[in-house]
C-alpha cells in the first residue's frame, strides 16, 4: 500500500527554507564568481535552486490572499527598486555607479534583482484575471510585461513561473509542469550563452516541487510570528545582499 505523505510544513517554514537556500547561493556567486567547476560552489548553487520556485509560489498565493492587490502590487515594486541597488552591488562585476543603471554594463542579463521580475509576474496575475482586459489584450500585455521583465535575474520566467503557479493554484502537478517547462528555456540559454554545467543546474528547480507538496496551506499559529514573516524576506533579501557588497567591496 502506497504510503501518502500528508502536508505538514506551513508558509512559514518553506520560505525559511527559501531564505536559507537563497543565503547559500548568493554566498557561492561571491566567494566563487564566474563558473568555477568545484565540488562546493556546484552543490551550492544546486541547493540555491529551490528558492526561486518558492518565491513565485508564495508571490502567487499572496494575489490570492491579499485584501489590496494594489498594495500588495506597490510593495513588491518598492521593495523591487530598493533590492536593484543591493543585487548589483552584491556583484563581484560591481564597476562603481554605471552598474546601477540598466544596460549600461554587462549582458542583458542580470541587469536588476529577481524581485523585478516577481512583480511583474504579480502583475501578469492581475491581467490574468481582470474583466477589464479581455479578448487579445491578455497576452498582448503578458508579451510585453516578458519584455520589460526580460533584463531581470531569473529573467521573465520568474514571472511567468508566478502566472503558471496562480493560474493553476490547487494543481501541483500542472504548477510543477509549467515551472519545468520555463525552466528548460532558461537553462538552454545558459547551456548556449553561458556555460552548460550551470545551465544544467538551473533544472534543479525541481527540487522544490516536494516542499510544496508538503505545504499545508496555512502560515503558522503563533499571530507575531507571521507578522515578522510577513515582512522577513522583504527585508532581508536586500539586506543580506548589501552585507555581501559591504564585504566584498568596502
Amino acid at each position: 500500500m502506497q504510503r501518502i505523505q500528508k502536508p505538514c510544513l506551513t508558509s512559514n517554514a518553506i520560505k525559511l527554507i527559501a531564505i536559507f537556500a537563497m543565503t547559500l547561493d548568493h554566498i557561492a556567486w561571491a566567494v566563487f564568481p564566474g563558473y568555477p567547476r568545484e565540488f562546493l560552489p556546484l552543490l551550492l548553487h544546486l541547493i540555491g535552486r529551490i528558492t526561486c520556485p518558492i518565491m513565485c509560489y508564495f508571490v502567487a498565493e499572496g494575489f490570492h490572499y491579499t485584501r489590496n492587490v494594489r498594495k500588495y502590487t506597490a510593495r513588491m515594486f518598492l521593495f523591487a527598486v530598493i533590492s536593484h541597488f543591493c543585487y548589483l552591488y552584491s556583484s563581484a562585476d560591481f564597476a562603481g555607479w554605471r552598474s546601477f543603471v540598466p544596460l549600461l554594463t554587462g549582458n542583458v542579463l542580470n541587469q536588476t534583482s529577481v524581485m523585478w521580475s516577481l512583480a511583474w509576474g504579480l502583475v501578469m496575475l492581475r491581467v490574468a484575471y481582470s474583466e477589464r482586459v479581455t479578448g487579445l489584450w491578455k497576452p498582448v500585455l503578458i508579451l510585453l510585461i516578458c519584455l520589460v521583465s526580460f533584463p531581470s535575474d531569473w529573467s521573465c520566467i520568474a514571472a511567468l513561473c508566478v502566472l503558471a503557479f496562480g493560474t493553476n493554484r490547487g494543481d501541483l502537478k500542472k504548477q510543477a509542469l509549467w515551472l519545468v517547462f520555463y525552466v528548460a528555456l532558461y537553462s538552454a540559454v545558459y547551456l548556449f550563452a553561458m556555460d552548460w554545467l550551470y545551465g544544467v543546474i538551473q533544472l534543479g528547480v525541481v527540487l522544490a516541487i516536494p516542499i510544496l507538496r508538503l505545504y499545508n496551506g496555512q502560515r503558522g499559529k503563533n499571530p507575531t510570528v507571521n507578522r515578522v514573516m510577513k515582512w522577513l524576506f522583504y527585508i532581508y533579501y536586500p539586506a543580506h545582499l548589501l552585507l555581501i557588497g559591504l564585504l566584498l567591496h568596502a
